[in-house]
């Protein structure tokens, strides 16, 4: 089993920033793609920034410019600097990592942590 746990959310007001992390655990072996989603109230879950093994990032269109992706692989770490926050950020963000652990690959989800972009 490999957990994610997820933290660096809150309230933010606009242009502010905020720096979330998502830190993975178990026997993990090795991490191919490391990737931030989010889900607005009444919207569908999308992918906001990705970045693989090879360290190849990609970035929503709404995002680009305001938002970084980074990893520490000796921490099986991936984080999300936010930048100039506008309140259309405003979502539940969670995390998803995928790799490989000793009997097999792993696929799993962050708890989720709420981003609140608000004057």
């Amino acid at each position: 089993q490999v957990q994610l746990v997820e933290s660096g959310g809150g309230l933010v007001q606009p242009g502010g920033s905020l720096r979330l992390s998502c830190a993975a655990s178990g026997s993990i072996f090795s991490i191919y793609a490391m990737d931030w989603y989010r889900q607005a109230p009444g919207k569908q879950r999308e992918l906001v920034a990705s970045i693989t093994s090879g360290s190849s990032i990609n970035y929503a269109d709404s995002v680009k410019g305001r938002f970084t992706i980074s990893r520490d692989n000796a921490k099986n770490t991936v984080y999300l600097q936010m930048n100039s926050l506008k309140p259309e950020d405003t979502a539940v963000y969670y995390c998803n990592i995928k790799g490989r652990i000793d009997y097999g690959r792993f696929d799993s989800w962050g708890q989720g942590t709420q981003v609140t972009v608000s004057s």
